[in-house]
């Protein structure tokens, strides 16, 4: 007995100590995951088939978290990362990575959600290989970025990993060359007019954050100044100081967040110079982006992801297609030139006066919104006669409502288009899908977010006869 627990006190981790670990695979948030006695233990920058020794941070009753003390065996595709920053920002994962072995696990998270999830035998998913980009770096349309003051330098950046101090980012290899070139052009605009900067832990000052976007097609940018107070001071001469160091702006607004939170934007906004959106198109599509208005951040894989999901929907030109959880109608207007009929809904009612005036803009005469929630709007839909024969969602990460999917059982479409940015979420739901009478026809990784661990996938589900 005594010389059991001796063993168990030598096999037991505690911080500290260091082992030997064999990395399987990746985990969801880009770290490598082994296996120490039966323990799953997560070291972020170690990689698939990489043996290493790793030295225990934290230890949890059923897993442990360690850090990368030597490499042992080094994988084939680890490579050096490009940016200076990398290992102190936090904002990508995954860039030790090569970029065909990042598409390749992320094709093996979704397989991995899919086993733990579902009991869909591994040899019957039909799981693609990920869709990634030509070019994946510089894709980031829209950047948020927080200031603070260093000494008397103004910067503006995120929070490094696992701190609250900002890390200044003078230069991003993801993000649109545009956002970084007007951050730091407003960064020394407020350095040099002294500009009182908010100091998140004093509640005092009036710059909380810097945030860019730019149209990628018609090259507009919008800057928004986000504030802890309406006013600002020397606020004519900070905007004509803008306007003469970046002539090319072509919005300038206030927002303000007078709260104590991490939460970017207020419920305020003011134009300051300019009008107050900025155009964007995908594909066909043009849209109108105020500062608050959700678009997604990398219009180019967007065209991509959104081109999978009409490829699902199979459309003929005879469907109705509901775009549930619809935000401004984006998916949906996408689908409209091949369908009979698009009807879409969401809790937001911003969101549907939206996805109103965007297929009114676009000539749309076969569409129809509501605002409220999907579970409820459906049946009554059914109940008036009308019954889709194509549901598409794009839910948040926590994916869809209980009472949505249960509905979806009851209304019986020939088939759903489920867009998902969270595979675990996903497996979740489409096994719920399954007892409801349906089946997975295909899983299509998407690589959104290049160098990061997201991953999303275009899942096409069809009614089991």
């Amino acid at each position: 007995m005594a010389k059991e627990t001796a063993n168990h006190k030598q096999n037991a981790l505690n911080k500290g100590k260091t082992i030997p670990l064999k990395i399987k695979r990746l985990g969801i948030n880009g770290e490598g995951v082994g296996f120490y006695k039966r323990t799953v233990v997560f070291v972020p920058g170690a990689l698939p088939g990489e043996e290493i020794t790793a030295q225990i941070e934290k230890v949890y009753p059923n897993r442990a978290e360690a850090k990368v003390k030597s490499i042992r065996k080094k994988s084939k595709e680890r490579v050096v990362p490009p940016c200076p920053i990398y290992e102190q920002c936090g904002g990508c994962q995954l860039q030790h990575l090569s970029y065909e072995g990042q598409l390749k696990e992320k094709q093996d998270v979704v397989r991995q959600a899919f086993e733990r999830y579902t009991k869909i035998k591994p040899e019957n998913l039909p799981l693609k290989t990920t869709i990634g980009m030509e070019h994946p770096w510089e894709y980031r349309n829209k950047s948020q970025l927080q200031t603070a003051k260093d000494k008397e330098k103004v910067i503006a950046g995120l929070y490094g990993l696992n701190s609250h101090r900002i890390i200044d980012l003078d230069q991003c290899m993801v993000q649109h060359p545009e956002t970084v070139r007007v951050t730091n052009a407003v960064k020394k605009i407020l350095e040099d007019l002294n500009i009182p900067i908010y100091d998140e832990k004093k509640r005092t000052g009036i710059i909380r954050t810097i945030v860019v976007r730019t149209g990628f097609e018609t090259e507009e940018t919008q800057l928004v100044l986000v504030t802890a107070q309406q006013k600002i001071p020397r606020k004519e001469l900070l905007v004509s100081e803008i306007k003469k160091r970046l002539p090319y702006i072509t919005s300038i607004v206030q927002n303000v967040n007078d709260k104590k939170t991490s939460i970017i934007f207020g419920d305020k906004t003011l134009p300051l110079e300019g009008p107050e959106t900025i155009g964007e198109k995908l594909g066909e599509l043009s849209f109108d982006l105020s500062a608050r208005a959700f678009f997604q951040l990398n219009p180019k894989q967007t065209v991509k992801l959104y081109d999978e999901a009409k490829k699902a929907a199979k459309l003929s030109g005879t469907e109705k297609v509901v775009d549930a959880y619809c935000g401004a109608g984006t998916i949906g207007l996408w689908l409209a030139p091949d369908a009979r009929e698009v009807r879409g809904m969401d809790v937001i009612a911003e969101s549907i006066r939206n996805a109103k005036e965007n297929a009114k803009r676009h000539g749309f005469a076969n569409t129809h919104y509501e605002t409220g929630k999907a579970e409820e709007i459906l049946p009554k839909w059914l109940k008036e006669g009308w019954q889709p024969d194509v549901i598409v969602v794009d839910p948040p990460r926590t994916g869809c409502d209980q009472a949505f999917l249960k509905t979806v059982g009851k209304i019986k479409p020939k088939r759903m288009v489920y867009v998902s940015c969270n595979p675990s979420t996903l497996a979740k739901d489409v096994h719920m899908l399954i007892s409801e009478g349906f089946k997975v026809e295909s899983l299509t990784p998407v690589d959104m977010f290049p160098h990061t661990a997201h991953v999303e996938v275009v899942c096409s589900l069809v009614r089991d006869k």
